[in-house]
């Protein structure tokens, strides 16, 4: 019976006040609030038949080719009732030929130059195959029939109600404010994860570079990938041990701040991850039943209560060493924290 046996290196991972790490605060931006209030009243919006296009609108039209003296195509393309939104045209000087037109005016307009040649767009407005459309440079009529535009709805207690919940705000003012403190919120996890990549980096510093048995270690990994070559090993080596001193690391943290996980964390994590999956799509008021039925399909799956568990030990770690160290808090705008995962 043979064995072999490894003991882990022997250090002291411990943070003081002396240790600084950067704590990003992201600002949330007036355009940033007004886009979520827009999401809301687009939801609560509706389309109406106006009389004179502007950006945005959809036309409905009767669609003909034309030859080239510019006379309707005998025996050439038509289609009835055909919806085009110029705003999406890649070609400007082809979408400005719509500016401001209006209910039965005839344009002329060439569909291969305003898509840029764009089979696919071509085949679906004209509806002929891809092969023709293609090849279908000719200019076409378009007799508009129709401007339809999307009109936002108004604030209003109803849209409060099923955003916020029942009677939670009554005013636009008060409104806004709750939307930018649920983006705030939003970000709590951001910051907290980027404030754990930080804090990582220093300990390891800190900790330095630790002696493990590398034959012993390398001949595991092998036994564990052997649909994997040799070069395998050499190249993911050194990731492998990055992984392995940081999880000794958090062990020592983990055990020194009495960190503990209750089925109660695992569920309460599950409901923020769906309630932050709701937030996304624009519900900050989520039913509890809701959160728990959610929360229910998640713990059942092994994987998913692994992750839960690893997310409950960081953010109580995060918790834990924000207050044990000295936070560098610095404010910057979301594209320019964003950037710094690229």
């Amino acid at each position: 019976f043979l064995f072999d046996i490894a003991l882990a290196p022997e250090f002291k991972a411990e943070v003081s006040t002396k240790d600084k790490v950067d704590y990003y605060l992201i600002d949330v931006t007036e355009d940033m609030v007004n886009n979520q209030v827009k999401a809301y009243t687009q939801r609560n919006g509706k389309y109406e038949q106006v009389d004179v296009y502007e950006d945005n609108d959809m036309l409905k039209g009767l669609l003909a080719e034309l030859d080239e003296n510019g006379n309707t195509k005998e025996g050439g393309i038509q289609v009835e009732a055909a919806v085009m939104m110029p705003s999406y045209m890649k070609n400007d000087e082809q979408k400005a030929i719509f500016a401001n037109a209006k209910v039965n005016d005839v344009l002329v307009f060439n569909p291969y130059t305003a898509w840029d040649g764009n089979a696919t767009e071509l085949s679906s407005l004209l509806k002929i195959d891809k092969e023709e459309a293609a090849e279908m440079k000719s200019n076409f009529s378009y007799q508009v029939e129709e401007v339809t535009r999307f009109v936002a709805g108004e604030l209003t207690q109803e849209i409060f109600d099923q955003v916020c919940g029942k009677d939670v705000v009554k005013t636009e003012e008060e409104f806004r404010a709750k939307v930018k403190e649920v983006i705030a919120n939003q970000f709590v996890a951001d910051t907290d994860y980027k404030f754990l990549i930080d804090a990582r980096k220093m300990l390891m510093e800190k900790v330095g570079k630790l002696e493990f048995p590398d034959a012993l270690l390398k001949r595991i990994m092998r036994m564990n990938n052997q649909d994997k070559d040799e070069k395998f090993v050499e190249d993911n080596y050194d990731k492998s041990i990055e992984e392995l001193t940081w999880h000794l690391i958090k062990e020592q943290l983990v055990k020194a701040n009495d960190i503990k996980v209750e089925q109660e964390d695992v569920v309460n994590m599950a409901k923020e991850a769906t309630r932050a999956q709701f937030a996304q799509y624009g519900m900050m008021s989520v039913p509890e039943d809701l959160l728990e039925n959610y929360a229910k399909e998640m713990l059942k799956k092994k994987e998913s209560v692994e992750g839960l568990v690893n997310r409950v030990v960081e953010t109580k770690l995060a918790s834990a060493l924000k207050s044990q160290v000295t936070l560098e808090n610095k404010t910057i705008s979301a594209e320019e924290f964003n950037k710094m995962f690229e």
